[in-house]
């Protein structure tokens, strides 16, 4: 396994795009830290300023009839921070996104309470309904599975500190089954508890290791977690 960060030198800050902290680029790759609150990709409301867009701004120089483009791998949700991959090809798109499930996906998050247990696998059957919300569901023919592995880290007064796996990669996975199973992550609005004063969802992809498109060699991918979680617990 490779530290592919620790070779490369990124662009400076000034032409890296706002809310956007380089980790990685070559001929195929474009990885990158995502800062909480901005879109992967645009929405109904939201057509400009994603990460997606800007990235296709960056590698344009510009050039409004360029025909460079970055490809969408994956996506993280609006409000969760960190390691965010982008293709620089549709080959690599391709491979990316077939061999994804063979790939580590690592998190970090605050949650509400404390686990029952220190570490395990939660596992359950996730569908959406017409309002796109996710849940879970006791017929396994009416969801899809959701395996997700966790460990407690840290226990404060109120909080904890977990390090996540995603075994599954299902819409919202960790944010269901955490809420649902008593610890909902900080900040969740949507799953979780509303609280004034929260800036932001407390939850972080910390790091992801994949195989590169071309080289084929396995490369991991890691960003820093951010202070706000550090204060948390």
């Amino acid at each position: 396994m490779s530290n592919p960060q620790g070779g490369f030198k990124p662009p400076p800050k000034k032409y890296q795009p706002k809310g956007l902290t380089f980790l990685y680029e070559d001929r195929d790759l474009l990885v990158v830290d995502k800062v909480s609150g901005l879109l992967t990709i645009s929405s109904e409301t939201v057509r400009e300023n994603t990460a997606y867009w800007l990235l296709n701004e960056y590698v344009r120089k510009g050039v409004q009839k360029s025909r460079k483009r970055v490809f969408i791998v994956h996506r993280l949700d609006r409000d969760t921070s960190g390691v965010l991959v982008f293709a620089k090809s549709e080959e690599a798109k391709r491979f990316l996104q077939a061999e994804w499930p063979t790939f580590r996906k690592q998190y970090f998050a605050v949650v509400h309470g404390v686990p029952p247990k220190s570490e395990g696998v939660i596992t359950s059957y996730l569908a959406e309904n017409s309002a796109h919300k996710v849940y879970s569901v006791s017929d396994p023919k009416k969801g899809k599975l959701a395996r997700t592995r966790y460990k407690v880290l840290k226990t404060g007064t109120s909080c904890s500190l977990l390090e996540i796996e995603l075994l599954t990669g299902r819409k919202n996975q960790i944010r269901v089954q955490l809420s649902e199973g008593g610890c909902p992550v900080v900040g969740d609005r949507k799953y979780g508890l509303e609280r004034k004063g929260r800036q932001r969802l407390a939850l972080h992809a910390a790091s992801l290791t994949l195989r590169h498109p071309h080289s084929k060699r396995e490369m991991t991918f890691t960003a820093p977690l951010p202070r706000y979680f550090e204060h948390l617990v």
